[in-house]
């Protein structure tokens, strides 16, 4: 799909929906009184645009110019839209910012991006300042998303930086700043991403790339079912600072939808969604399984008869659904008298659910599609595609448990692997995922070397294995690079962590394992003989080497040292092991675990060691409860 003419950047989906529809409701949040929240209250699209051109021009005020790098830092509000459709207006490049990156991301960011403004989250104002003496050379501006303390501003301004609360900053507007023309291939946006080795790397967006992803968007929606309108009402959760949240609520400005936002506290998360009742919601494997859980809770609590008749209403309406219908039409009745409950678990008025970030589980997604009322499709995407790029069509039920087809704007290929044994040209076709298309990123912001291994004639390496299925569905089944995604959607770089765990007195060697099903990481390790008996000496413990690796005291001494290792070396929450297994013979060639260069054989330890990852996942969810 070629993108139409006369279309050069986002700022027009927006001043176009602000012409058609002002008076709209377009960002919502709930106002909060002696901590109890109320309902929500809205802002139109005219107010917005309104606030949106009062900031641009301050922008430019601050000596910030077209091409400049604008940052947002801070979890989803209406002031993040706000900032985002200011540096649209003025065509600044905004680099979001976001801490699960790891120790130092923040200023390496700011440092790699050159932001030299940056609108922060009034509770974000003391992680900028900690950093602001390593990166003021930049940075020139912080206009806080609400106030600023006294204290703040001197703090910043002893280092030559000026701070705003964000009623000051809107007042410096001025009316001599025209709207610059825009151009399709400007920078839209620099996206970072975790990197293999640490750094973060700089996905360059355009803004090419980001209106053809909406479009395409909206052409699945037409294709397969009805697209967003005036009526409907998004529930924004999900980190505006990843490209998944940032393409759907980009659309939903595009059709006017109105966008509501979380208080930013997973405990009133549920809360927050019974008192938006949105139409759409898009969530990740982790937030659906919590979903699944709590509906099957309440049915199980509600006596016989009710899960008899639920059991019964699911089969009939699975049937109907494997039989082709539509998700309206598979069981209309059922659905009055049945899956009503069920669908008010989200509200009540939800009508689309869309998943990305992680493979949904397949008895949760087709749990959600009989029973919620609702079409659900899983796409695939990533930073570098711009967002979703394959996707699973609405009411095509052969499609669960697969990502489903190309969007229009994308062509997908898959490489063969040999060394992995994926051939792409066998009977069930295997490979590498290739993309080419309007929407893949332009490259890595100062890393052409990066840039160079992952774009090869004009086709990108994503590094995830997939599987065509025979109905042109593609079906993800593993990962080239020994890094992977867990549950809620964090990067995992596995190696890069084995190596800080090695560090560890303790151990000889160690192979971690996670998936994309689970959220946290588990471990096989071989301890260092001589340090855990002398440890068994000490608590006067005479059980031999063997018997002492499956010892449940030495297994938890050994966890806990791992993790204070990991700690020393700054890993991040879900980089901390929550079970290991201790193993008193090394990894070795005879077993096929290792290469001549004692480099771990991943797929084989994982086939050697099955029985007991699933033991320590089992054992590490009944101690979490």
């Amino acid at each position: 799909m070629e993108l139409p003419e006369g279309l050069y950047s986002p700022w027009q989906f927006f001043s176009d929906s602000v012409k058609r529809s002002p008076n709209c409701p377009m960002l919502g949040r709930r106002q909060v009184t002696d901590s109890k929240a109320g309902p929500y209250v809205w802002l139109t699209y005219q107010e917005v645009y309104d606030s949106a051109i009062r900031l641009g021009s301050a922008i430019r005020s601050r000596g910030v110019n077209p091409g400049d790098r604008c940052g947002i830092y801070g979890s989803n509000c209406p002031q993040w839209i706000m900032a985002m459709e200011a540096c649209y207006s003025h065509c600044i490049t905004y680099v979001p910012l976001y801490d699960t990156l790891g120790p130092n991301a923040i200023e390496f960011i700011i440092n790699h991006a050159e932001v030299s403004l940056v609108f922060v989250q009034e509770n974000k104002i003391p992680s900028i300042l900690s950093c602001l003496s390593n990166c003021s050379t930049h940075l020139k501006t912080i206009v806080s998303f609400a106030n600023v303390s006294s204290m703040q501003k001197k703090e910043a301004e002893e280092l030559g930086v000026s701070c705003f609360s964000w009623e000051e900053f809107s007042n410096l507007a001025s009316s001599s700043y025209e709207l610059p023309p825009k151009q399709s291939g400007d920078i839209c946006t620099i996206m970072y991403t975790s990197g293999t080795t640490g750094e973060p790397k700089g996905v360059i967006l355009t803004n090419e790339a980001i209106m053809a992803e909406v479009l395409s968007v909206e052409e699945m929606f037409q294709l397969t079912g009805k697209g967003f309108t005036e009526e409907d009402s998004y529930f924004s959760f999900l980190p505006l600072a990843h490209i998944y949240d940032q393409i759907i609520e980009n659309y939903c400005v595009y059709k006017s939808s109105s966008i509501g936002f979380w208080q930013g506290d997973v405990r009133f998360l549920m809360d927050d969604i019974q008192e938006l009742k949105p139409t759409v919601f898009c969530g990740v494997p982790r937030v659906y399984d919590r979903i699944y859980t709590g509906i099957l809770n309440k049915i199980s609590s509600g006596g016989t008869l009710q899960k008899t008749l639920f059991q019964y209403a699911y089969n009939y309406k699975l049937a109907n659904l494997e039989k082709g219908l539509p998700q309206d039409k598979a069981a209309p009745l059922l659905d009055k008298l049945v899956f009503n409950k069920t669908k008010q678990a989200l509200g009540g008025r939800v009508r689309i659910l869309l998943s990305g970030a992680a493979p949904l589980p397949r008895h949760v997604e087709e749990f959600l599609r009989v029973a919620s009322c609702s079409t659900l499709s899983q796409g695939y995407g990533l930073t570098e595609s711009c967002g979703g790029c394959l996707t699973s069509i609405a009411n095509i039920h052969s499609m669960v448990g697969t990502v489903g087809v190309p969007m229009t704007t994308i062509e997908a290929r898959l490489e063969s692997v040999p060394e992995m044994g994926y051939d792409a040209l066998a009977s069930v076709p295997r490979g590498e995922i290739c993309l080419r298309g309007k929407t893949l990123f332009s490259g890595y912001h100062k890393r052409a070397d990066l840039t160079e291994e992952v774009l090869v004639d004009g086709w990108f390496h994503t590094g995830d294995i997939g599987e065509w299925q025979p109905d042109g569905a593609m079906k993800i089944i593993d990962r080239k690079k020994n890094i992977f995604k867990l549950s809620q959607g964090e990067y995992v770089a596995v190696e890069n962590i084995e190596g800080k765990y090695l560090q560890c007195p303790l151990i000889t060697s160690i192979w971690v394992y996670g998936n994309s099903f689970e959220s946290f990481l588990v471990a096989v390790v071989v301890p260092e003989r001589s340090a855990l008996e002398k440890w068994a000496e000490n608590y006067n413990l005479t059980d031999d080497f063997k018997s002492l690796c499956q010892n449940q005291k030495a297994r938890k001494y050994v966890l806990d040292e791992l993790n204070s290792t990991g700690q020393k070396h700054k890993l991040r929450g879900f980089e901390m092991l929550k079970a290991v297994h201790l193993e008193p013979n090394p990894f070795d060639m005879e077993r096929d675990l290792i290469t001549p260069t004692f480099k771990l054989k991943r797929p084989q330890l994982y086939k050697f060691y099955k029985d007991c990852i699933d033991k320590l996942y089992t054992e590490a969810k009944g101690t979490k409860k």
